[in-house]
This record gives C-alpha cells, sequence and structure tokens, in this order.
C-alpha cells in the first residue's frame, strides 16, 4: 500500500470525519462527500495492498467520537 497516501486520506478523514453506528439490524455510515472520498481512497489502495494490510478509523479522530470503531481489512482467502 503506498502509505503516504494513505496518511493524506487519513488526515482527510480527520478534518471531516464519518459517523458510524448501528440502527437495528444495520450498520449506517454517515458522512459529508469529502469524507466519502477519502473513505473510498483508503477502501482503493487497500485493494493493491499485501494480504495482512489493514486500516483502522479511530473515534474521535476518523470517525466522530460517538461512532463504532471500524477497521478496514483485506479478508484472507483460504
Amino acid at each position: 500500500m503506498n502509505y503516504d497516501l494513505a496518511f493524506m486520506a487519513l488526515e482527510g478523514m480527520s478534518k471531516s470525519p464519518i459517523a458510524v453506528r448501528t440502527e437495528g439490524s444495520e450498520v449506517i455510515v454517515e458522512g459529508s462527500a469529502a469524507s466519502f472520498k477519502e473513505l473510498a481512497r483508503l477502501c482503493l489502495l487497500l485493494g493493491g495492498a499485501h494480504l495482512e494490510d489493514e486500516v483502522e478509523l479511530q473515534p474521535g479522530v476518523h470517525v466522530t467520537s460517538g461512532s463504532l470503531r471500524l477497521r478496514l481489512r483485506i479478508a484472507q482467502v483460504s
């Protein structure tokens, strides 16, 4: 993964955090258009990464302080 681009995306999300919450049986992710662009950038970076790569979005930094912690991880296929 290009860590410089990942850090830039994380810095962007720290300026405009997303909100992650559950409502019944749903997981709801809300945020500004800019924060969704940064989230998409992280997903694209992970898509070209090694299998052990993951990114964790921390409450109060990348997601709102009341949000659940969000972890983006490449699944290992057996």
